[in-house]
């Protein structure tokens, strides 16, 4: 049975392990994405990385789930070679998958920088320029943050809930959510407004918010009003006027 020294404890590693399964036992919390003790190891993910000293050699990093318990084995778990590896291995992973909360996590959990989480935004400033130019809302602007620009929302919630910047947004950065006669649009997890949304008189749709119709009002304050003042959406309002057009017809025949 190998006896072998871990963050400076010996203990006893017996039975046919690896070097994995006898940190975790010692409460040892090692990442890991690619192990599983009914498989064969097969050291994919790299997260696992340890600092592995053999009698008599020098101190190398090794993969903690490929590496078994040999007699006299130091394994040391919170060097600074082990943050350099295990680092180098999650930002290698969320090359694949940027946008995976269990990478992000899992590295979060570990101490791990993984730097800024990707946002798919590619400071087109579409959205800024949608917002001022065409909205007049001019709810969105530039900021630096830590040397990087990111697109960011205007304090004073200036957002009409048009939903313009996440239509005209070529990569998809910004969304918009409606649920539960609220509307909600944001870039990565960052909130650019929200809003309540107006129902349909017709058909009882959530379709707008008040501040944007508000905006189409005073956009248009200088022109006649000769229809109705209504709440209807796109669909019942063209459906109403398409019958009533259709009545007048038949009034003429």
């Amino acid at each position: 049975m190998p006896e072998i020294t871990v963050n400076g404890h010996r203990i006893d590693a017996g039975g046919d392990k690896h070097v994995i399964d006898v940190l975790r036992e010692q409460g040892i919390d090692v990442p890991a994405l690619c192990y599983h003790p009914a498989l064969s190891p097969a050291g994919e993910c790299k997260l696992c990385a340890v600092e592995a000293t053999y009698p008599d050699k020098p101190a190398q990093i090794k993969l903690a789930c490929v590496l078994k318990p040999a007699e006299g084995l130091e394994i040391r778990t919170d060097t600074e070679q082990v943050t350099r590896a295990r680092t180098t291995a999650f930002r290698n992973l969320a090359k694949f998958a940027p946008e995976s909360s269990v990478i992000r996590g899992l590295a979060e959990k570990h101490g791990i920088n993984m730097g800024a989480p990707p946002d798919e935004c590619i400071r087109c400033r579409l959205c800024v320029r949608a917002c001022k130019e065409l909205v007049g809302a001019n709810a969105l602007k530039i900021e630096k943050r830590n040397t990087i620009r990111y697109i960011v929302p205007r304090s004073g919630n200036r957002c009409i809930g048009c939903g313009t910047c996440a239509s005209i947004c070529p990569t998809g950065a910004i969304r918009q959510e409606d649920s539960n006669g609220l509307r909600v649009i944001y870039i990565r997890d960052e909130i650019i407004g929200q809003n309540p949304l107006l129902q349909c008189e017709s058909c009882g749709r959530y379709f707008a918010t008040p501040k944007f119709l508000s905006r189409i009002e005073e956009r248009t304050e200088d022109h006649p009003h000769v229809k109705e003042h209504h709440r209807y959406c796109p669909t019942c309002a063209k459906l109403l006027s398409d019958r009533i057009k259709s009545a007048s017809r038949m009034k003429k025949i």
